[in-house]
């Protein structure tokens, strides 16, 4: 029980991961999606990002996307609300 207790919170995050890196599951560095959203945040272009600046930017900005992947879920349980089972 402790697995589902731990994957259940992070369904929506994880839902999330896998819809941005389609594509490019294996290397998700080169996710036009990611780099788009990299460049929207930091203002450094696509075509200038790499393997190294896309893991650095993950490792700097580790909290803030934290807080982001929170914050994804809780919409995804405000849109997709669990319905209640009468028993």
């Amino acid at each position: 029980m402790l697995v589902g207790a731990i994957l259940v919170p992070m369904r929506p995050m994880l839902r999330f991961l896998w819809n941005s890196t389609r594509g490019h599951r294996i290397a998700p560095w080169r996710s036009p999606y990611l780099l788009w959203r990299i460049e929207t945040y930091t203002g450094v272009k696509m075509t200038q990002i790499g393997f190294l600046e896309f893991w650095e930017f993950l490792w700097i900005e580790r909290g803030s996307l934290w807080r982001f992947l929170k914050w994804t879920a809780e919409m995804d349980r405000y849109v997709h609300p669990r319905t209640k089972s009468s028993s």
